[in-house]
């Protein structure tokens, strides 16, 4: 239940955090729509959100976290700050060089990114400009990331769970100021987005500061040493930016093919953010809380630990995943319309966006089980397994976005379909094979209750999306224009409730969920640590 309790904060901000990304979107949709200045801001947003993610989450979720809940375990608070501080100046010196040299050469750099962009000089000429105006921002949410795992392996959650909320608020009040110039569809409301970016960097790496602070921690600015620490983390670290970033790798390659569409870099992105708001929730709470409890457990042998918090780990995975899996293929169309139709997002862009968000959906699954598997080898330092298996995810992808772009343009379908089929059949392949070699060193065993639960969950899923189905016909009057914006959020609000309740009956009526397991979890308990 100590598990499940870290699952709720994490996720409980994480959906907070979400709801302000929504809003945030809703009004890039209405203010920037699908159109060149979008497909620019996008790609700037795109390009330090990757490495922020390899260099910060990826490499030291899956490299940081084990080696400093070791230094902490075996050898102290003290000496756990000290390998924190070394691997903090070399993580500065890094990524510093990186981010000067990223800005002298951007114009090259965006030949990669973005080469369809070529085609319209001031296109690209703005991408250029507002990825160097974010490009500081992956220096300071690596160093988020890196106090974030100092924080978690110390059983804190609040402060790095919270981050995305200041990221969230910080560009809304950019949009607001965007709209209170009367700026719309127009390369300076993509320039104040953009320092939107810029600041919330600072706000959030300040933020972490301050959490440190409040918990007994100060991490000084050391001058940078291949100690033997680091040496290790550099070694687990590389394999681990593969691993890690698999999945942001992947929308890369799917927003550098989608460029040679005019709006798909755009109706990509927006389906995106529909979709990773159940994998943030899920994904993210189970990835924070479960690689350092994981890592404790072994550290202390307590093997039997180990695989309960596995197995309740996939349950809890499941529980939440399958049902918004299939809420989002069967009612995209709806939710894409009442999330985003108006302003600059046109009806013309709504079924680019929902069906993209439809073959999301399918893959969602798979992208959360990877953030359940990975623990297990992180944990135990192997990244070189799932960077073995990133790799050939990723080939997969590229491979299959390209040949499926090309092949959807050809059949006269939307072309950047095929990058999102290709992302979620190289998101299945990754899980399968992290999944297959646990199970093949003894390393993740189903206990009866998991092989119990799961059937049900399908099966409480499944009656949820046959009930949104007639429900949305029900309520398509009220959905669609030429209703207004409170009666189509309404209505939207009323379906999306309708199928929460009827999962929710399912859930309980088939024993998916049994009300002792709620009682017990929301049972008061001292926190340990």
């Amino acid at each position: 239940m100590r598990l499940y309790r870290a699952f709720a904060t994490v996720g409980g901000l994480t959906m907070v955090s979400r709801v302000f990304g929504f809003l945030r979107d809703i009004l890039i949709a209405a203010t920037l729509g699908s159109g060149a200045v979008a497909d620019a801001f996008f790609v700037a947003f795109r390009f330090p959100n990757l490495f922020r993610r390899l260099f910060g989450e990826g490499a030291f979720n899956a490299a940081f976290v084990p080696l400093f809940a070791k230094r902490l375990e075996g050898d102290g608070r003290d000496a756990a700050r000290a390998f924190a501080e070394e691997a903090m100046a070399g993580l500065v010196f890094v990524l510093l060089a990186l981010t000067i040299v990223a800005q002298i050469t951007m114009p090259i750099l965006m030949y990669g990114l973005a080469p369809g962009f070529s085609a319209n000089p001031a296109k690209f000429d703005l991408a250029v400009l507002l990825t160097q105006i974010t490009m500081p921002y992956l220096l300071c949410m690596s160093l988020v990331a890196l106090m974030s795992g100092v924080l978690n392996s110390l059983g804190k959650f609040v402060e790095s769970s919270a981050v995305s909320i200041v990221l969230n608020l910080t560009m809304m009040a950019a949009t607001f100021v965007a709209l209170a110039m009367g700026l719309r569809n127009e390369p300076l409301a993509g320039i104040v987005q953009a320092w939107g970016v810029f600041a919330a960097g600072i706000l959030q790496l300040l933020l972490l500061i301050d959490g440190l602070r409040r918990n007994g921690l100060r991490l000084r600015l050391r001058w940078p040493r291949l100690t033997p620490g680091v040496r290790r983390l550099v070694a687990l670290g590389i394999p681990g930016v593969i691993a890690g970033g698999v999945t942001q790798i992947n929308i890369v390659i799917g927003t550098v093919i989608a460029s040679l569409q005019n709006g798909a870099v755009s109706h990509l992105y927006y389906a995106d953010r529909v979709y990773e708001l159940p994998l943030a929730i899920v994904g993210i709470a189970i990835g924070v809380v479960l690689l350092p409890d994981v890592s404790r457990h072994l550290r202390a042998g307590n093997h039997a630990a180990v695989m309960d918090s596995q197995n309740r780990s996939l349950e809890f995975a499941m529980l939440l995943t399958v049902p918004a899996a299939v809420a989002l293929a069967v009612v995209p169309t709806e939710i894409v319309r009442g999330l985003f139709e108006r302003g600059a997002f046109t009806a013309a862009d709504t079924p680019a966006t929902a069906y993209a968000l439809a073959i999301f959906a399918l893959g969602l699954p798979s992208f959360v089980m990877i953030k359940v598997f990975s623990p297990a080898y992180f944990a135990r330092e192997d990244t070189r397994t799932p960077m073995l298996y990133a790799t050939l995810s990723l080939t997969a992808n590229t491979l299959g976005s390209i040949g499926f772009f090309f092949l959807f343009r050809w059949l006269g379908l939307m072309p950047h379909l095929g990058i999102a089929l290709a992302t979620t059949l190289g998101g299945w392949l990754n899980a399968g094979l992290l999944y297959r070699t646990l199970v093949a060193q003894g390393h993740f065993v189903a206990d009866a209750r998991l092989k119990r639960v799961l059937p049900l969950i399908v099966l409480a899923s499944l009656v949820m999306g046959g009930a949104l189905w007639y429900a949305a016909a029900a309520l398509q009057p009220w959905l669609t224009p030429p209703q207004g914006i409170l009666v189509r959020a309404g209505a939207l609000a009323v379906l999306v409730g309708a199928g929460l309740a009827v999962y929710a009956l399912a859930a309980l009526l088939t024993g998916a969920v049994e009300i002792r397991q709620l009682r017990r979890l929301l049972a008061r308990r001292p926190p340990q640590i």
